[in-house]
């Protein structure tokens, strides 16, 4: 394999949406998301109005990369080994000697085994490795407090009615029945949630295609929704960018079902045909489907009998893991947390953040001290390496932690956006994260200030 990987090289650039294609304010919708499945929680299942209350100090516990113990009510922080680096029980730390009694001498997490290998989700645990949930990991820290102060105790229970407030804000018939909080609020104003596409990207894409490439976009997301996102960030005629467009294709199932489980289907009118299609043999707009009807499409267009693909996305459950161990694609995961980390932002993406948010709006959180999702937590450390110490008295010394070590491990590159890339060649060659090469090496344009320090300090 070689260390450099080029856009050029491939036949198929595909792409997730949300979080990649479409960047966020971030800050608004995390707050928007939070409130939509608190509001529910209060309404629906009598639960404390408190819950509805936030400091913007709140907003420091929102850390990507949580796993929650739905057993015992506490989120940990993962070391590349399973190690449990920080933890909480609910939104309170423990100390050192706290998560030794909960996890051992090793502070070694039960199911980390699983998690790992899998991805999968689990009735024990909840990972949080994307920004349309991970305002949850603040609301389930809360919920336990609230459990506690109660004095009730805490088990995998309220973890059903988190499920119910998120079902019940995101199923598929939610944006078209006005249902929830989240789809009616961004349907409103969407400009207050959703960031335009630079020009520079949009130049990218056609660039893309004019070079013979096959352009395809994968999302979750329901076509509805789909289609609110692409109108606003790329424009009306957005469509003709893309060859193919799979709405609600329920990742990461789309990559590891076989066909007969996840068929395509049409869409007339954003409703799924019923009868499911036995292939896929042209280019067009389907719902939910699978990789191996995919990829044999993808053959007959390219007329290569392995075409290559490259796909950009924000998730590693949903995006890097499946494409990269089922699909054999190239991926680039987009890591907007490099930003927060000294990787400085392009200034296409820039002035389209300035250019896109109303004047009324800006500063409203600023002034009031709200932390981005994607920047550093006191509370949490860095997203990509932390201290570690074994005991009292024990040395600490530097770990990457799980979500760092997997980017290394199922991505080829990681970017801050896809803005960072958007002005370079297409046959600009990208160093490639390799086994025998230190893992800054895969960063563009440059790695996090985190990873830096931990490879200088070791090579001096």
């Amino acid at each position: 394999m070689s260390e450099y990987f080029s856009i050029s090289d491939c036949d198929v650039i595909g792409f997730d949406l949300d979080h990649t294609l479409c960047r966020y304010h971030l800050k608004e919708t995390s707050r928007l998301i939070y409130e939509s499945f608190t509001r529910y929680l209060v309404e629906h299942k009598d639960y404390d109005k408190d819950l509805l209350i936030l400091t913007p100090a709140s907003w420091d516990f929102c850390f990507k990369g949580l796993v929650v113990d739905l057993e015992d009510g506490n989120l940990v922080k993962l070391a590349e080994d399973g190690t449990v680096l920080r933890a909480t029980h609910g939104t309170n730390n423990l100390r050192t000697e706290e998560i030794i009694k909960h996890y051992g001498s090793k502070r070694e997490w039960k199911n980390f085994n699983s998690l790992n290998t899998s991805f999968t989700k689990s009735t024990k645990y909840y990972f949080y490795d994307n920004y349309f949930d991970l305002p949850g990991a603040l609301l389930c820290g809360r919920v336990v407090d609230m459990l506690r102060k109660r004095g009730n105790e805490v088990n995998s229970d309220f973890w059903k009615d988190i499920v119910a407030a998120i079902d019940h804000n995101y199923n598929t018939s939610a944006f078209k029945e006005d249902a929830g909080w989240y789809f009616p609020s961004v349907k409103r104003d969407p400009g207050r949630y959703l960031q335009p596409c630079s020009e520079s990207v949009k130049t990218w894409l056609r660039s893309m295609k004019s070079a013979g490439k096959v352009l395809l976009l994968i999302t979750s997301s329901h076509s509805d929704y789909c289609r609110l996102i692409c109108d606003h960030i790329l424009g009306k005629d957005w469509e003709e960018l893309f060859d193919i467009i799979i709405t609600n294709a329920l990742k990461p199932g789309f990559f590891s079902l076989v066909p007969q489980q996840r068929p395509f289907r049409t869409l007339v009118n954003d409703v799924e045909e019923s009868e499911g299609l036995p292939s896929l043999d042209k280019p067009g707009w389907y719902s939910q489907g699978n990789w191996p009807h995919l990829h044999q499409l993808l053959k007959t267009m390219t007329g290569k009998p392995e075409p290559k693909v490259v796909y950009f996305g924000d998730s590693m459950r949903s995006d890097m893991f499946p494409a990269s161990t089922f699909g054999n694609w190239e991926t680039v995961m987009i890591v907007e947390e490099m930003e927060g980390e000294g990787v400085p932002r392009c200034d296409a993406a820039k002035t389209n953040e300035a250019q896109a948010e109303p004047q009324d709006k800006k500063g409203k959180f600023e002034d009031q001290g709200m932390k981005a999702p994607s920047a550093p937590s006191e509370q949490w450390g860095s997203y990509f390496v932390d201290t570690h110490k074994s005991g009292e008295g024990d040395e600490e010394s530097q770990k990457l932690t799980w979500c760092c070590h997997s980017i290394h491990k199922y991505s080829t590159m990681a970017i801050p956006s896809v803005e960072s890339i958007a002005d370079l060649p297409l046959d600009y060659k990208f160093p490639r994260f390799c086994p025998n090469k230190p893992c800054t090496t895969g960063y563009y344009p440059r790695p996090p200030d985190s990873l830096l320090k931990k490879f200088q300090s070791q090579s001096s």
